[in-house]
């Protein structure tokens, strides 16, 4: 089957935003007493969307708010950073890019969180004309680790499964491109290292190998 489409993760994979999410999620916590360290960001709740992660600190911490309450915290306190500024891009990210429209093939952001992060990264880096399809956690019933963003991805680009390889940085992400058929490759970060990556395709370094596996895949599909 040949190649027509690579769909790209947004947090973590095209920016390095954990970090900043991290930091945002203690600041919010802390308004309620709480310390959150880091080590406890990257074992639970990196690569989840807001709200999900939000059900399990009301729960496990026993806060007493409601969980639609601590995520609107944590939404404002996003609002807030990416009315500054954009998340910063990954390395080798605007490189693949190019080299990726250039070879021909559909471009997607398929991401469980809301669309602002996206559509900020999208506009300050001048990206967005690349991307035939924006696919966020707003679009769907269900976010990752369901396949709902993903299934809509390929119904918004009008191509198969078996036709895409999708890019991804953290375990939920991973089994939402797996449970929608898609190959994906894994490229994990120090926040999400630790995640089980056995669904991948191909666990790599980071983008520029990205790059590598992308253009194989194209001259196997060529051949």
């Amino acid at each position: 089957m040949q190649l027509r489409a690579v769909l790209f993760d947004h947090d973590g994979t095209l920016v390095n935003s954990e970090p900043i999410h991290y930091r945002m999620w203690a600041q919010v916590l802390q308004r309620y007493g709480f310390t959150f360290t880091e080590q406890q960001y990257k074992t639970r709740y990196a690569g989840v969307p807001t709200p999900a992660n939000a059900i399990d600190l009301v729960q496990r911490l026993g806060i007493d708010d409601s969980p639609e309450r601590l995520a609107e915290a944590k939404n404002a306190a996003t609002r807030e950073y990416l009315d500054r500024q954009a998340f910063p891009l990954m390395p080798g990210v605007e490189e693949a890019i190019s080299c990726f429209h250039s070879a021909g093939l559909k471009l997607a952001v398929v991401t469980g969180a809301s669309a602002n992060g996206v559509q900020t990264t999208l506009r300050v880096n001048a990206l967005k004309d690349y991307f035939s399809a924006v696919v966020s956690g707003d679009d769907v019933r269900a976010s990752k680790p369901a396949p709902d963003c993903y299934l809509l991805a390929l119904q918004q680009l009008g191509v198969s499964a078996a036709e895409c390889v999708a890019i991804e940085d953290t375990q939920h992400g991973l089994e939402a491109a797996f449970r929608a058929g898609i190959d994906c490759v894994a490229l994990p970060t120090e926040m999400s290292k630790h995640q089980d990556f056995s669904l991948a395709v191909a666990v790599l370094g980071g983008m520029p190998e990205a790059v590598g596996y992308v253009r194989r895949a194209l001259c196997g599909s060529e051949a």
